[in-house]
């Protein structure tokens, strides 16, 4: 009798446990604007919506509210920051927060606060994976093992292929650790047909963008890696080739306190002639109605982009999108199909692209859009990639035993 007691109780605290929401803790440096915040963003709406708990820690930024809105909580910690003593302390943070909050797994999205993520997720013994974002940067004394905690994840998740490679050839991650999610986006919000005509009229007015004058579009934070230099080149060339023609070339993007790379666009545009063609518009709060004005839209990363959002934003909007023929734009971009690569930083093979980009027929045009409209949708909806990184969450609750992953090197 005893025994058949104590069967259905543990039978009964067996499936009490089963119905506790799992929690989920993504933790990276800020929440300002990004591709990175934003797939946070997005991974927290789905898994309160899938009926989970959950937490992003950061340091704060505008995006802290879209977190709110979407069920999640945030906890403000100083986790941009890079010192040691900072990083150490954030470990204790985030211990005492994986405990009274009740983790199962832990998320981290960039190295800082990885690192502090990945010593209090194996103190608390919880669940801990990564998502790698870039190829980050090797040349310093001690960077690859700085860089290395990204590979340290039970699971590590790469937004390409290219991501993939790199992390294995690299780092040494196993294909069993590794998990290819490409980046989604709002198929909902990034829809020509659902942008109001209103919204596009507001942002030409604000902008100050003559009728008639065709535009050329580069949307991301002013960085030099994204090749803002190399597009004034191509656009200097192009206006050699035709003197006279009407151009307007809008950078989308806010400095982020680069201001002297700001003054540097500013006085190469003014050295080329082209004050009246490029225009710094910074951050737009609707890039939709934004990307409804361009008629083509340009992504010259100098450095392989690990997924490349930007291009496949344009092509979800059906606009004839140039992009760098490395990284993960050779994933997202058909070359001729659904948009034109062209090699990293060659100004001359750009100006080519521009050209005839900006030469396409009114049915060439069409036909380009419908099918990088149609390649978005089949292959970079965010509810694919939040689908399948929530599966990614469940694989790793189906294992009893934690994984402790990889030693400290």
């Amino acid at each position: 009798m005893a025994e058949s007691t104590a069967a259905a109780e543990s039978s009964i605290t067996g499936a009490l446990s089963k119905l506790r929401r799992p929690v989920v803790l993504q933790v990276l440096p800020s929440l300002a604007t990004g591709g990175v915040e934003r797939g946070t963003v997005d991974i927290a709406a789905a898994l309160v919506e899938a009926g989970w708990k959950a937490i992003v820690a950061s340091s704060g930024g505008p995006m802290v509210r879209e977190v709110e809105r979407a069920g999640a909580s945030h906890i403000t910690l100083p986790l941009a920051s890079k010192n040691p003593f900072s990083m150490h302390a954030n470990t204790g943070r985030l211990a005492e927060l994986i405990g009274a909050s009740g983790v199962d797994i832990v998320h981290a999205r960039s190295r800082a606060p990885a690192w502090s993520a990945y010593f209090a997720a194996r103190r608390m013994k919880r669940h801990f994976l990564t998502t790698f974002h870039g190829t980050y940067s090797l040349g310093l004394p001690g960077k690859r093992w700085y860089n290395s905690v990204m590979a340290r994840g039970e699971r590590v998740i790469a937004g390409s292929n290219f991501i993939a490679e790199h992390v294995a050839a690299i780092y040494g991650v196993p294909s069993e650790r590794l998990r290819v999610i490409p980046r989604g986006i709002d198929l909902d919000a990034f829809d020509p047909g659902r942008v109001a005509s209103g919204r596009i009229i507001q942002l030409a007015q604000a902008w100050r963008l003559p009728d008639g004058v065709p535009v050329i579009m580069l949307p991301g934070r002013l960085t030099r890696w994204k090749g803002h230099t190399v597009l004034i080149e191509a656009l200097s060339r192009l206006c050699q080739r035709q003197p006279g023609r009407p151009l307007r070339c809008l950078f989308v993007g806010a400095d982020q306190g680069r201001h002297a790379y700001r003054q540097e666009l500013e006085d190469r545009a003014r050295r080329l002639e082209l004050t009246d063609v490029v225009q710094i518009v910074d951050e737009c709060r609707d890039m939709p109605a934004a990307l409804m004005l361009a008629d083509v839209v340009v992504s010259a990363s100098t450095d392989p982009e690990a997924f490349g959002r930007v291009a496949v934003e344009a092509q979800a909007m059906g606009k004839p999108v140039i992009a760098t023929a490395h990284g993960g734009a050779r994933e997202t971009v058909i070359d001729t199909v659904t948009g034109l690569l062209t090699p990293p930083g060659d100004a001359g093979a750009l100006a080519d692209m521009l050209e005839r980009a900006l030469a396409l027929t009114t049915a060439e045009r069409e036909t380009l859009g419908e099918r990088a409209i149609d390649n978005a949708r089949r292959n970079f909806d965010k509810r694919q990639m939040c689908d399948r990184t929530l599966d990614v969450y469940r694989e790793l609750l189906d294992h009893r035993d934690l994984i402790e992953g990889p030693a400290p090197a």
